[in-house]
């Protein structure tokens, strides 16, 4: 079976609400802190690795594909081709398809090609305006594209080349993050698997900390706040810390799942070659959502992967914040991303690797290693620094504060 994930490879847009406590404001959008936290380290050993994966993310250097057109008397949406972003905006692009496809003149029925978060994202939005939906796909969760993701919320991770940006391209990007971003915060809480957690990043130089998202709207990028020298138990002289969204993909997906059976969409198991094959279908509106499929059902070359691999250990529940940033970069002969970790029900995840067009689904061994033992590096080191940093005082007395984000109401 041809499984594909979308591998997060950085570049998140730094997004939440700023934070309270003992802080102060040093330039726009970033505060600092004095507070304590405590952090337990993660356990990374390799005897307690439980499953390493491999995928292939949809990558189109002029960024994703949102569009219509017509096939014979069918309306044909395009939605594809999202890098690293796919689960983060398929409800903003689900909901842009769902508007083009009420342009239809034919009855309200679509079929939706693709069965991961874009697929089911675009036929939720599509039954909340009257279509009855069938999708038609090779596989369902837990074999899908992504299931086997990381998944934060990282719209614009690996989405779009920076030469390839238009005008055009970047307005249309900020209007369905906005959807997609407002979407996923409602559907915070258990049944989902979407929730808030911190993401620390280790630094040395503050002015990393200063950098910005410039695709991302300004008003989405929220605070940054910088935990001081001795705060934080992170092995780097300060600590940068933000709220991000997390969300679970085997949760996510089979709650999407139902609720598209529940709102009466049917699933059918089938794989198509060709585009006159969905000439055969029923539906007056089709919504291509096949991801890096397109290339071949649509001959899209500009549709490339991007080879990653996530590393999964056993799971910690006290393990309650992600990191972006640790540990080893890779090397001009192994290009990589940072290294990053999330925890999740369903183990630790340890991820931070690219390789452009590369098909093989075989893990590689090096960036297997890099990976484990850049983590492991840094986690040994954040459990050996001094206790004034790792216990609920800090040198100055200040109480400590917990790893968990505020709640959002």
């Amino acid at each position: 079976m041809n499984r594909r994930a979308m591998i997060k490879l950085g570049g998140m847009a730094a997004l939440g609400a700023g934070f309270g406590g003992c802080a102060s404001r040093t330039r726009a959008g970033i505060t600092t802190s004095n507070a304590a936290v405590t952090l337990a380290p993660v356990n990374v050993a390799w005897e307690r690795i439980i499953r390493t994966t491999v995928g292939l993310r949809p990558y189109r250097p002029s960024g994703f594909v949102l569009r219509a057109e017509k096939l014979d008397s069918r309306l044909l949406i395009h939605n594809y081709g999202h890098g690293g972003g796919g689960m983060s905006l398929s409800w903003g692009c689900g909901q842009r398809a769902a508007e083009m496809a009420l342009d239809s003149t034919g009855p309200r029925r679509a079929a939706v090609i693709g069965c991961g978060a874009v697929g089911l994202a675009a036929a939720r939005q599509l039954q909340r305006r009257g279509f009855d939906v069938t999708i038609y796909t090779a596989a369902v969760p837990p074999d899908t594209t992504s299931n086997m993701s990381l998944a934060g919320f990282t719209p614009t991770s690996a989405v779009v080349a920076l030469d390839g940006r238009t005008p055009a391209w970047d307005a249309q990007f900020q209007g369905v993050v906005e959807i997609a971003y407002r979407q996923l915060q409602l559907l915070v809480g258990r049944d989902y698997g979407v929730s808030w957690l911190y993401n620390y990043s280790p630094i040395d130089d503050l002015r990393i900390a200063a950098g910005t998202n410039t695709l991302m709207p300004a008003h989405l990028q929220g605070e940054r706040e910088v935990l001081e020298p001795g705060a934080h138990p992170l092995p780097t002289k300060y600590a940068a810390r933000r709220s991000e969204l997390r969300i679970e993909p085997s949760i996510y997906l089979d709650a999407m799942l139902r609720d598209v059976a529940q709102f009466g969409g049917r699933v059918v198991i089938r794989r198509f070659a060709d585009p006159r094959e969905l000439l055969s279908l029923e539906e007056p509106v089709i919504v291509n959502c096949t991801g890096l499929g397109a290339r071949e059902l649509f001959g899209d070359q500009e549709l490339i992967p991007l080879k990653g691999q996530l590393t999964v250990l056993v799971p910690q529940p006290e393990v309650d914040y992600a990191t972006t940033g640790a540990g080893r970069a890779g090397s001009a002969d192994l290009p990589s991303a940072g290294l990053h970790m999330m925890p999740r029900a369903d183990g630790i995840v340890l991820g931070g690797t690219r390789e452009r067009d590369v098909w093989t689904l075989e893990p590689n061994e090096d960036e297997l290693k890099r990976v484990v033992e850049g983590h492991r590096e840094f986690f040994t080191a954040m459990g050996s620094v001094p206790s004034t940093r790792r216990t609920g005082r800090s040198a100055a007395g200040t109480r400590s504060s917990s790893s968990a984000p505020p709640r959002f109401r």
